[in-house]
């Protein structure tokens, strides 16, 4: 199974195609394994890698992850384009995985060519994670044990309860990823939502927050749709993503 080592982390990566690199970024709970069909769009034009952040997936378990895993994950995303041996990549995020490649254009620029960054909020607050995440986590339904299941493997548990715990001490120190860093990106950005998201109740409005602080940004606000557009709506958000992309050429 392919691997790249990283701060002391063993992490998977799985990968499609070749040409250009695109980086594809899974949310929060999730793993590379739930963008098989990312991974299979997109690798039909370019070198589509996805890889597990420490913790998640295949790759090595932390028992409890840091107030900056996010920005360590950006980190890692940066340190997988070097392994791959590319200068740049295009960098793909939904939901957590949008807070990761927007983090990786400010913290890497020297790694990011351009960002497609799906269904984020600007602003993680204690009464967010308590609705979205603890309650909505704790039903435990047949259909999040099996996006889990299939995401994490058997000991799903571990990496659920621990990102958790992540987001719950995230929002209580303030929730907010980028402060005024966002500013600073330097590379073409695509950022993408659905209105009718039920867990970003404000969508619109950080779309519209985040678009107006990157100096280089396009936006796409969707009037149908659930959490992340790049699932509920695949055909609309594949397309706007690829002429994105098509322009970078």
């Amino acid at each position: 199974m392919p691997h790249f080592e990283h701060q002391g982390n063993r992490l998977f990566f799985r990968e499609r195609g070749e040409g250009a690199p695109v980086l594809l970024l899974p949310g929060n709970t999730a793993s590379s394994a739930s963008l098989e069909e990312e991974l299979d769009h997109f690798g039909r034009r370019f070198r589509a890698v996805s890889f597990d952040y420490p913790g998640t997936g295949r790759s090595g378990r932390i028992d409890e992850w840091p107030e900056d895993w996010w920005e360590r994950c950006a980190d890692a995303a940066a340190a997988l384009v070097e392994h791959l041996g590319d200068r740049r990549a295009a960098m793909i995020g939904a939901s957590g995985g949008a807070i990761v490649a927007l983090l990786a254009a400010i913290r890497r620029p020297d790694r990011a060519r351009a960002v497609v960054a799906d269904s984020f909020v600007l602003r993680m607050t204690p009464e967010f994670v308590k609705k979205w995440v603890t309650e909505e986590r704790a039903r435990r339904t047949e259909e999040q044990v099996r996006f889990w299941t299939a995401a994490h493997g058997p000991d799903w548990e571990q990496p659920v309860g621990a990102d958790g715990r992540f987001l719950e001490r995230f929002a209580g120190g303030g929730g907010d990823p980028f402060g005024d860093r966002l500013s600073s990106i330097g590379c073409p950005a695509l950022l993408t939502a659905s209105s009718a998201d039920p867990f970003l109740p404000g969508a619109e409005k950080d779309l519209l927050a985040a678009a107006d602080r990157i100096p280089e940004c396009a936006s796409l606000l969707a009037d149908r749709g659930g959490h992340p557009l790049m699932w509920t709506r695949p055909t609309l958000f594949r397309s706007a993503a690829d002429g994105f992309l098509d322009r970078l050429t």
